[in-house]
């Protein structure tokens, strides 16, 4: 696969001083083995001469769930930008999880996409994703992290807090079993439930004022294996009612061993049954057939698996005047995503390489560091944080910070999605920015907007009466 062009990121992630690489002595410490920790760490272990990632729960050495993973049995996204990034990191990944069962999708090609009472166009877009289950990406970074000389992984280890000088730096972690783990950098990658609030501020350094928007997302997720005639192949399947009247989604997307992850679910407390029957009967009930279809003729595989996500969540690092020396957070402890929009793996990893050119550019662990490395990633978690938050602010019930001009922003979304029914170039531009592969600002040249108000006219028009909606619409 080529690489894809990361240029509209580097204003967030290049070394303005020019510096190379910088070998900074000593140890650190990563807390926590998800997908966050295990990226900080490989770009820590270019840099340090010692890492050691520590996580409570047992690390499986093969691709399995673990409890430490809530959502290990649901869909993960990778999405391209995020695949590249981690092809960088550690070279032969690809391949590897291709070998081990991983499927390609062209996601324009290879994706039936019901929105707004319509099916996305189908067409070659070059933007291709790589789909696997979240337990089989995990095992296999871990096999690369502990060939490595200078890493260790520590399962069945739990943090109770951080040592440190009283508002001047972190030094270490303290262990549950009161074992200390001292460290010129900590890595703070222990997810959405970090207690690193209470452990900062137990030495003298204030908590980071939150966002948070209130979402009651549940959804419940089956593993089965079939096939759709329809679709040709493996592929993405995905039913999106149209709000704000309706709030009912449902996804199935391709795992390794012909098997596919369907996820059925709703927004504001709207939750799809866990009885086989209820199951196909909530898909059946979506706007479009495809899921339904897919359920009906496929072999069940395991238990249903439930989820809920009641709020996303923003820590703000970046607005802090006081941060201490030797420890950053990164991935959920930063920024707990809305998760049905698949943003949190890749923005974890591009956080990783910001924190690789931060050291560069610092050569130490110092509270400048800390601070460009949150105002550097604060830039790239506003791009995902604001597109997810203008589509949860589509439902009335939503709650939080608004963004700015959000009925504007809300009436050209509504043509854009249009757009796609008919308009393969529209199409190709919002899956790009929807894969942070450009940024949100190609939408709004000119000569897009108008292709978009076409064709979102021409849809508008070559829409059969009868598929309309009786909710409102706020598009018209």
């Amino acid at each position: 696969m080529d690489t894809l062009d990361l240029s509209w990121h580097a204003h967030l992630v290049r070394d303005e001083s020019g510096a190379g690489r910088t070998a900074v002595t000593g140890d650190a410490v990563v807390i926590g083995a998800g997908m966050a920790g295990l990226t900080a760490a490989r770009v820590l272990a270019d840099r340090f001469a010692r890492v050691t990632v520590v996580d409570r729960d047992s690390l499986p050495a093969e691709a399995e769930s673990r409890r430490g993973v809530p959502q290990g049995a649901h869909p993960h996204a990778l999405l391209a930008v995020g695949r590249t990034v981690l092809e960088e990191l550690f070279p032969g990944l690809t391949d590897e999880l291709v070998e081990l069962g991983a499927r390609w999708i062209d996601v324009v090609r290879d994706a039936i996409v019901w929105q707004l009472d319509g099916h996305r166009v189908r067409a070659d877009s070059g933007i291709e994703m790589l789909c696997m289950s979240r337990p089989l990406l995990e095992s296999c970074v871990r096999r690369r992290l502990r060939a490595l000389p200078n890493v260790e992984l520590r399962s069945n280890t739990a943090v109770a807090g951080l040592t440190g000088h009283r508002g001047r730096r972190v030094s270490g972690v303290e262990l549950a079993d009161g074992g200390e783990l001292p460290a010129d950098l900590v890595v703070d990658a222990s997810g959405r439930g970090s207690r690193s609030d209470s452990w900062l501020r137990d030495l003298g350094f204030p908590a980071a004022p939150e966002s948070v928007i209130t979402v009651r997302m549940h959804y419940t997720t089956r593993l089965v294996r079939g096939r759709l005639d329809r679709l040709g192949g493996p592929g993405m399947l995905v039913a999106a009612e149209s709000p704000p009247g309706h709030r009912r989604y449902g996804a199935a997307f391709p795992l390794e061993g012909d098997r596919w992850f369907v996820t059925l679910g709703g927004y504001h407390g709207d939750r799809a049954p866990t009885d086989p029957e209820g199951f196909q009967r909530f898909a059946d009930e979506l706007p479009e057939s495809s899921i339904a279809e897919l359920l009906r003729g496929a072999e069940s595989l395991s238990d249903p698996a439930t989820y809920s996500f009641p709020t996303s969540r923003r820590r703000h690092f970046e607005r802090l005047r006081l941060v201490p020396a030797g420890y950053v957070a990164v991935g959920d402890a930063v920024c707990s995503f809305n998760p049905v929009y698949g943003h949190g793996m890749t923005v974890a990893a591009l956080e990783a390489v910001t924190l690789g050119k931060c050291l560069d550019r610092h050569g130490s662990a110092d509270a400048s560091l800390a601070r460009d490395f949150y105002r550097r990633s604060a830039g790239l978690i506003a791009v995902a944080w604001d597109m997810a938050a203008s589509a949860d602010f589509t439902y009335p019930d939503t709650t939080g910070p608004r963004p700015r001009g959000l009925a504007v922003t809300h009436w050209y979304q509504r043509r854009i999605v249009r757009a796609t029914h008919v308009s393969a170039e529209v199409t190709g531009a919002i899956v790009r920015v929807q894969h942070l592969i450009e940024p949100a600002t190609i939408l709004l040249r000119p000569a897009m907007v108008a292709k978009v108000l076409r064709a979102a006219r021409q849809a508008r028009r070559a829409q059969p009466a009868t598929t309309r909606r009786t909710a409102p619409d706020r598009s018209r």
